[in-house]
Protein backbone atom coordinates (compact mmCIF):
# COMPACT_ATOMS: atom_id res chain seq x y z
CA UNK A 1 0.00 0.00 0.00
CA UNK A 2 0.91 3.62 -0.59
CA UNK A 3 1.82 5.25 2.06
CA UNK A 4 4.31 7.99 1.06
CA UNK A 5 6.45 9.64 -1.71
CA UNK A 6 9.13 7.16 -3.31
CA UNK A 7 11.89 9.32 -3.08
CA UNK A 8 13.49 8.46 -0.10
CA UNK A 9 14.39 11.89 1.13
CA UNK A 10 10.83 12.99 1.17
CA UNK A 11 8.16 12.73 4.11
CA UNK A 12 5.31 13.60 1.69
CA UNK A 13 2.36 11.14 2.97
CA UNK A 14 0.17 9.75 0.17
CA UNK A 15 -3.46 11.49 0.42
CA UNK A 16 -4.95 12.55 -3.02
CA UNK A 17 -4.29 10.55 -6.17
CA UNK A 18 -4.49 14.25 -8.43
CA UNK A 19 -1.63 15.46 -6.52
CA UNK A 20 1.94 14.04 -7.84
CA UNK A 21 2.25 11.43 -10.42
CA UNK A 22 1.28 7.64 -10.21
CA UNK A 23 3.65 5.26 -11.26
CA UNK A 24 2.19 1.13 -11.94
CA UNK A 25 5.68 -0.81 -12.17
CA UNK A 26 5.27 -4.44 -13.33
CA UNK A 27 7.75 -6.65 -11.96
CA UNK A 28 8.87 -10.11 -11.90
CA UNK A 29 10.82 -12.84 -9.68
CA UNK A 30 13.19 -12.43 -12.61
CA UNK A 31 13.52 -8.86 -12.82
CA UNK A 32 14.63 -8.71 -9.24
CA UNK A 33 17.66 -10.85 -9.89
CA UNK A 34 16.18 -14.65 -8.90
CA UNK A 35 17.89 -17.24 -11.13
CA UNK A 36 17.85 -20.90 -11.81
CA UNK A 37 19.99 -23.16 -9.58
CA UNK A 38 21.42 -26.07 -11.84
CA UNK A 39 19.53 -28.96 -11.28
CA UNK A 40 15.98 -27.16 -10.93
CA UNK A 41 12.72 -27.26 -12.60
CA UNK A 42 12.21 -24.53 -14.91
CA UNK A 43 8.86 -24.76 -15.14
CA UNK A 44 8.50 -25.19 -11.32
CA UNK A 45 10.07 -21.69 -10.47
CA UNK A 46 8.81 -19.82 -13.66
CA UNK A 47 8.77 -15.78 -13.10
CA UNK A 48 5.63 -14.33 -10.90
CA UNK A 49 4.31 -11.46 -12.25
CA UNK A 50 3.64 -8.49 -9.44
CA UNK A 51 1.75 -5.09 -10.36
CA UNK A 52 3.48 -2.37 -7.76
CA UNK A 53 2.21 1.18 -7.25
CA UNK A 54 4.53 3.91 -6.43
CA UNK A 55 3.89 7.65 -6.18
CA UNK A 56 5.87 10.65 -6.47
CA UNK A 57 4.50 13.51 -4.42
CA UNK A 58 3.54 17.02 -6.31
CA UNK A 59 6.86 18.26 -5.05
CA UNK A 60 9.26 15.81 -6.55
CA UNK A 61 7.54 14.91 -9.33
CA UNK A 62 8.29 17.69 -11.96
CA UNK A 63 12.34 17.05 -11.41
CA UNK A 64 12.35 13.32 -10.75
CA UNK A 65 11.08 9.84 -12.51
CA UNK A 66 11.72 6.43 -11.29
CA UNK A 67 13.60 3.79 -12.81
CA UNK A 68 14.35 0.03 -12.53
CA UNK A 69 17.89 -0.77 -11.16
CA UNK A 70 18.91 -4.67 -11.06
CA UNK A 71 19.62 -5.40 -7.81
CA UNK A 72 17.91 -2.23 -6.18
CA UNK A 73 14.59 -2.70 -8.14
CA UNK A 74 12.36 0.81 -8.44
CA UNK A 75 14.47 3.82 -7.61
CA UNK A 76 13.64 7.41 -8.14
CA UNK A 77 16.36 8.95 -10.19
CA UNK A 78 16.83 12.81 -11.63
CA UNK A 79 14.28 13.55 -14.72
CA UNK A 80 17.31 14.87 -16.57
CA UNK A 81 19.75 12.15 -16.24
CA UNK A 82 16.56 9.54 -17.32
CA UNK A 83 15.86 11.44 -20.55
CA UNK A 84 19.58 11.41 -21.19
CA UNK A 85 19.92 7.95 -20.26
CA UNK A 86 17.00 6.72 -22.36
CA UNK A 87 18.58 8.86 -25.06
CA UNK A 88 21.68 6.98 -25.01
CA UNK A 89 20.11 3.63 -25.57
CA UNK A 90 18.23 4.85 -29.03
CA UNK A 91 22.12 5.97 -29.55
CA UNK A 92 21.37 9.99 -30.05
CA UNK A 93 22.22 12.80 -28.02
CA UNK A 94 19.64 14.84 -25.63
CA UNK A 95 20.39 18.91 -25.82
CA UNK A 96 19.24 20.75 -22.97
CA UNK A 97 17.77 23.48 -23.80
CA UNK A 98 17.67 26.33 -20.93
Amino acid sequence: MLSKCANPCCSAAFRYLSRGKLYRWDTSAAAKGKELSFGTDAQAQSATRRIEFFWLCEQCAPTMTLVFEKGMGVVPSPLLRAKAAAAATLGRSVRLVG
